[in-house]
Order: structure tokens, then C-alpha cells, then sequence
């Protein structure tokens, strides 16, 4: 099989989702949900051929793969050497049924005939306990039954169930249909049943698309993102997870492997205003529900992540049977930086809800009780903004006062002062005011380096973090203060590598990076643009679409010498980047380039 690295696609529903190679082969599933044990983990398994299922054409010579328009289904057609040509349609089911979303942890597979008389074998090889192959089953007259412990799952299909057991060649010559799942029977015809959630889930997301609101440039990439943040978001608690994956390595041998299957408070902030932006709301109005429920009547300080069940534990362990992405491990389980102290996760809660506040088109708009619920969180973050953390890259061996995290806490206070404000709240709006200018004095000065010309990323330190490019978007300085202009400059001086950027150059708890971050690049066309460097921002942004697999998608990171993609996968940070970006430089829709001169 061809290595495909991460040009891979992603099929899901709101609960459950897989990742696809032009193959057709399903390389990563998880259930019951994103965080769950895999079903199929060939993604990390190294050399051994297990974890997967995929359909084998005789004779392959060709293939081709891509989403169907404005949707979450993908569909491969697989042509061998004789000119015989089979269709794959993957997705995972997803429509309105009975006033309700139906979005089970289910996928469906229809294979087809469409040329010649081409030779498959079905393979479907489980497995469980992180990367343990299953060994036991059971079979009816049209399923599989595979036993993962206390959560089984069926293959349902109308092929013939002993050529699937024995993976043996045979000549397609009508549509097969499979659904994966777990252990639920099928009280209608497959094919029908599996033809009309195709149907009805291509219906779904043609019409979430075209209630979306954006400019004029770029609108195929901004749905491809926009779509694959849907599908980051577990709406059954609000969640976002920060991506899909688990342990694909920031670089080649780094062994920088995280699991991102959680909810970072920050990642999730990124998501929402990329969401709001394009006018898809409603993630913003549950991801709130999700954090009133960690934040509310809490004494204890808010971690920087969470399980997409709040109350999960996360604690870090390493799967012995995965042997890695390429063989590049360790594969971890949960997340060792929840034990964290990382000061942004303050202001990024604030920031955001306060379009709950603002945004007229919600149903049910921030009140007085939401406000007073957030303000603990502004205590929090006034309190804390000039003691040390983590940071955002989330240091392992050090804690610095990091000009990011303080930033953050600033812009959490100022926002409640702008909420008071629209509230009518006099006293508590002059008393968010006091704290923002009290911070914002002290951040703008200790994090001024006069001998780096630039604003450093931590007090008192003389190294460059790209993060800094924000403090315009946030309002902490103005895009035209000679400081933040001379920060861009100096961060392109010393951060960038071709159009990529680096977080920050300097060794770290692994020694020094070597990839780019994506999210980093969207940052610096901003930054750009906000200086009145259009050119250069646009020319950067359009060779960043350039770095997205064919797909569309990408990853955490972005080797500069090679152009390879790393890290967990689909990153939100970088889908919500190109959102922020495109939307930033693209043309309105009553633009006079757009119209025409009269």
C-alpha cells in the first residue's frame, strides 16, 4: 500500500469520526467517541497490518478521492489495470429525525461496481486495548460480531460474511453495502436504509453550509474548514476537542507525541471565533454550556483542558502495542499537561462568551447571570496574569510570567468591562476598567525587551515567541504602535523560515524544534495585513493553501525543508486559522473590484 502520510480525510457526525486514505482505507476510528479506545489504529501501528479496513482492487493502477461537495462524505474510486473501476462512499450518518440530530457512533460504507469486472477482497481487521489485534467473534447471517471487552462492535453488510472472514478475492459485481458500529441489528433493508442516511446526511450538510455567512474570496476553503471544525465539536456535551488523533509526532523522531482528543480551553476559544465568524453560532452557544459547567461554583483553579465528559480523568500513559506513526512513537493516552498552570485559559473562557453578549442573531443572549458567572473567572485572571505558567506551547520543564498568558488575563478583564458596560452595570464596568489598565501597564512595559526591539515572550526574556503577533488582535496595543510593528518585523526576522514560522527557536524540554506551526503562519498574515503590509500577507496566505492535503485539511505542524505535514490531525488551531486569515483578506460582497467601476 501506498504511504500516504497525512494526506488523509476525516468522516464524522458529531460523536464519532474516522480517518480516510486515498485508498479507501479507514486507518482510525475510535469508539464510543473521539477519546475511545481505537478500532482501527493502523494509523499508529507502524509496520503491522492491523487496525483497518479497506477494500483491495486487484490489479490497482489508479485512484482518485475527494469530498462530495459542501459535505463530510468522502467517495474514492479505485481503477485497476484492465480499466475496471469500483466506488467507495464513506460517511458517517447525520440528519434531522423525529426533531432530533441522529448522529450515532456509526459509519457506513457503500461499495460499487461502476466499470469492468473488478476483483476485491473486504478486509476488516479490529482491534482493542490500544493496538491489541480482537481475537474473538461471532457470526450471524449478516453480521460480524467482534468482542472489544465491554463495548463490541458489528459489521452489518449484505456481502457474503465467509469471504469477509477469509479476506478471499471475489468479483464485485453488484453494490455492497457495511455499516460499522456497535452492536445494534438493523430492523429495515440495509441497502435501503444505508441509501437513505446517505441521502439524508448529504441533505444535512449541504444545508449547514448554506446557512453559512462569508466574503467572496476562498469559499471552497472556507467550507472545507469550517466543516471539519463541525466535526471537532462533541455536541453532546459542547466540547471541542483539539483534534482527532493521538501521538502523530510534532517532527520525525521529536518524541513530541500528544494525545489532542481532549478540550483545550484555548484551542476551543480559536474554534469559536472562527465559527462565529462565518455564522455558525450554535457551537459557541454549546461550548458556553460545557464551560459554565467546569467554571461555575468552582474554588479551584481551571485546568487547561478537559476530558469531552468534563470530569474524565487524563492521565498520561503509553499504549505498548502501538508502535507509533511510522514507527515514530511513543503513542500516548491522556494528557500529562492538565496538570498545568496555564493563566490564558482564564481570558480565553471570557473571550469566548462575550459574543453571547453582542451578537443579535442568538436566540438566548448573554444576561446578568451569565455575566456574574464569569466574573469569578476575571478575578482569577487579574489575580494570576503576572505570575508564572506554562504558557501557551505548554513548557513541561520551566514557568515564566509569558507576555501570552498575561495578555490574555488583560483582555479576559477587559471584556468584562465592555459586557458591564452593555449591560448597564457603571460600578462593575469602572471596576474591570481598573484591572484592565492596571494590567495592561505593567504587561506592556515588563514585556517591552528595548535591547530586542520587540515585545519578548516572557517577562524579562530575551526570546521571540510568535504568539506576541496577537497582541494587536487582542487590543492590548494597537496594529499601528511603533513597538508591535517593530515585533512583527523582528519575529520575520528570526521565527520565519521560508512562509512558515516557527513557535519559537530557542531548545525546550525536547531540545530545539525543528517543524513549523501552522496556526503561526495565519498569526503572521494577520499581523501583516493589520500593519498595512497587504501584499505580503496575501501572498503568504494564498502559498499556505498550497500546504493543505488534497483533502483540504491539515495538521498541527509543517516540516520547512520538506513541506511534510506533522502533528495531530485535523489540527482546529490550523482550520481555524485559515478561517480568521481568509475572511481578513478577502474581498466583501460589496466590494467595487467585485462590482465592477461605474
Amino acid at each position: 500500500m501506498t504511504d500516504y502520510g497525512l494526506d488523509i480525510a476525516v468522516i464524522g457526525n458529531g460523536r464519532t469520526a474516522a480517518l480516510v486514505n486515498p485508498d479507501a482505507r479507514i486507518l482510525w476510528w475510535c469508539l464510543p467517541r473521539y477519546d475511545g479506545d481505537p478500532v482501527f489504529c493502523r494509523l499508529l501501528s507502524g509496520d503491522e497490518e492491523k487496525g483497518f479496513t479497506d477494500v483491495m482492487l486487484d490489479d490497482q493502477v489508479e485512484t482518485t478521492s475527494n469530498y462530495i461537495r459542501n459535505t463530510a462524505i468522502v467517495v474514492t474510486e479505485l481503477t485497476d489495470g484492465k480499466g475496471g473501476k469500483v466506488r467507495v462512499t464513506d460517511f458517517a450518518p447525520r440528519f434531522q429525525n423525529f426533531g432530533r440530530t441522529y448522529r450515532p457512533p456509526q459509519l457506513v460504507r457503500i461499495v460499487e461496481p461502476i466499470a469492468g469486472m473488478p476483483r476485491i477482497p473486504i478486509r476488516f481487521r479490529v482491534t482493542h486495548r490500544h493496538g491489541a489485534p480482537v481475537e474473538q467473534r461471532s457470526t450471524g447471517s449478516n453480521h460480524i460480531r467482534f468482542w472489544r471487552d465491554e463495548v463490541p462492535v458489528r459489521l452489518t453488510t449484505d456481502a457474503a460474511i465467509s469471504q469477509i472472514e477469509n479476506e478471499a478475492s471475489f468479483v464485485l459485481t453488484r453494490p455492497v453495502h457495511m455499516v460499522f458500529g456497535t452492536d445494534e441489528p438493523f430492523e429495515h433493508a440495509l441497502e435501503s436504509t444505508c441509501r437513505d442516511f446517505l441521502q439524508r446526511t448529504l441533505d444535512y450538510w449541504q444545508e449547514w453550509v448554506r446557512r453559512l455567512a462569508f466574503s467572496i474570496d476562498w469559499q471552497d476553503e472556507i467550507i472545507r474548514a469550517a466543516i471539519t471544525l463541525k466535526l471537532c465539536n462533541f455536541e453532546e456535551t459542547g466540547a471541542i476537542v483539539a483534534a482527532l488523533t493521538t501521538s502523530i509526532p510534532e517532527g520525525p523522531g521529536s518524541g513530541r507525541t500528544w494525545d489532542y482528543r481532549y478540550c483545550w480551553l484555548r484551542d476551543a476559544f480559536f474554534v469559536v471565533s472562527a465559527l462565529n465568524r462565518i455564522g455558525a453560532t450554535r457551537t459557541m452557544e454549546e461550548f458556553i454550556s460545557y464551560i459554565l459547567s467546569i467554571s461555575t461554583g468552582r474554588a479551584e483553579t481551571i485546568r487547561p483542558l478537559y476530558g469531552i465528559v468534563h470530569t474524565d480523568r487524563l492521565e498520561e500513559w503509553v499504549a505498548p502495542a502501538l508502535a507509533g506513526y511510522g514507527g515514530d512513537g511513543p503513542v500516548r493516552i491522556g494528557n500529562a499537561a492538565v496538570h498545568q498552570t496555564q493563566h490564558d485559559v482564564y481570558g480565553s473562557i471570557i473571550l469566548a462568551a462575550t459574543p453571547m453578549f453582542f451578537d443579535r442573531r442568538l436566540p438566548r443572549p448573554g444576561d446578568i447571570a451569565l455575566f456574574r458567572s464569569l466574573e469569578p473567572l476575571g478575578e482569577q485572571a487579574a489575580r494570576l496574569a503576572l505570575e508564572p505558567d506554562a504558557g501557551i506551547w505548554e513548557f513541561r520543564g520551566r514557568q515564566q510570567v509569558h507576555t501570552h498568558s498575561a495578555a490574555m488575563c488583560w483582555a479576559g478583564c477587559q471584556r468584562l468591562e465592555a459586557i458591564a458596560g452593555h449591560l448597564g452595570l457603571a460600578d462593575r464596568a469602572a471596576y474591570w476598567r481598573g484591572n484592565a489598565g492596571r494590567l495592561g501597564e505593567e504587561i506592556t512595559q515588563r514585556a517591552w525587551n528595548a535591547k530586542r526591539n520587540a515585545f519578548s515572550g516572557a517577562f524579562g526574556g530575551d526570546d521571540l515567541d510568535a504568539s506576541s503577533l496577537l497582541l494587536s488582535e487582542l487590543g492590548l496595543v494597537a496594529a499601528d504602535d511603533p513597538r508591535f510593528v517593530a515585533t512583527v518585523e523582528a519575529i520575520e526576522r528570526e521565527l520565519r523560515r521560508g512562509h512558515h514560522v516557527m513557535r519559537y527557536v530557542a531548545a525546550d524540554d525536547f531540545g530545539m524544534p525543528e517543524t513549523a506551526f501552522l496556526i503561526c503562519r495565519f498569526w503572521l498574515v494577520d499581523a501583516l495585513w493589520e500593519i498595512g503590509r497587504h501584499d505580503d500577507a496575501r501572498e503568504m496566505f494564498i502559498d499556505a493553501l498550497k500546504m493543505r492535503n488534497r483533502y483540504g485539511l491539515l495538521s498541527e505542524d509543517i516540516h520547512p525543508a520538506t513541506g511534510k505535514l506533522w502533528g495531530n490531525f485535523p489540527q482546529t488551531y490550523s482550520m481555524a486559522g485559515l478561517i480568521m486569515s481568509a475572511m481578513k483578506l478577502s474581498r466583501s460582497w460589496g466590494d467595487r473590484y467585485w462590482r465592477g467601476s461605474s
